[in-house]
């Protein structure tokens, strides 16, 4: 099962994988591309991100992916849609221009991303969950990228789910009603 945790960052993806990994040792963990950037090819990510820093970890995300078939059972730290997400934020904030092109470029790459997607796990921002990042975590980022990673979902403007295929759960609560959500959405997949 290949299982892709979404969400802005401080949503608290990492802790989320960490729970579920130890206790489900037979998964791999896939760190977020940022990571494979800065350890393995020894590329940077600026301080503040931009939308050629999202579109390089999207590419990244795509071609990791690409890696595990079918029966893999690995748990990836963001999904190709959080990428996405990124750039219409940046878009939506005035931190760059609405390039059409660019933005259709990133939807085919999601799209090819997704399909090797089994469950999609949605972390969105809610008060309940208390994670609390400092004012350094461009918040405002933050609260955009969360709002249009939902939109993206919900509304799927892009079809990029319209194939009933990544399954997407929704998950939220303490750590410990996470991990369990997200067992139970695991145990729910066929496979």
């Amino acid at each position: 099962m290949r299982i892709a945790i979404s969400g802005t960052h401080g949503s608290g993806k990492s802790t989320l994988i960490e729970d579920f990994v130890a206790a489900h040792r037979d998964y791999i963990h896939e760190p977020e591309p940022y990571e494979w950037l800065q350890d393995v090819y020894g590329e940077g990510v600026g301080e503040v991100p931009d939308v050629d820093d999202f579109y390089r970890q999207l590419e990244l995300s795509v071609e990791r992916l690409r890696e595990y078939g079918p029966g893999a059972r690995v748990i990836l730290e963001r999904s190709p849609l959080d990428f996405l997400a990124y750039v219409l934020a940046l878009a939506e904030l005035g931190r760059v221009g609405r390039d059409c092109s660019a933005i259709a470029s990133a939807v085919e790459r999601v799209a090819a991303g997704m399909a090797n997607v089994d469950l999609l796990v949605l972390l969105p921002l809610n008060e309940a969950d208390r994670i609390e990042v400092p004012e350094s975590e461009d918040l405002e980022l933050r609260e955009a990228m969360n709002d249009r990673l939902l939109d993206l979902v919900a509304a799927d403007p892009y079809s990029l789910l319209a194939s009933g295929r990544p399954r997407v759960v929704e998950i939220a609560g303490t750590r410990q009603q996470r991990l369990r959500q997200l067992e139970q959405a695991v145990a729910q997949l066929p496979g």
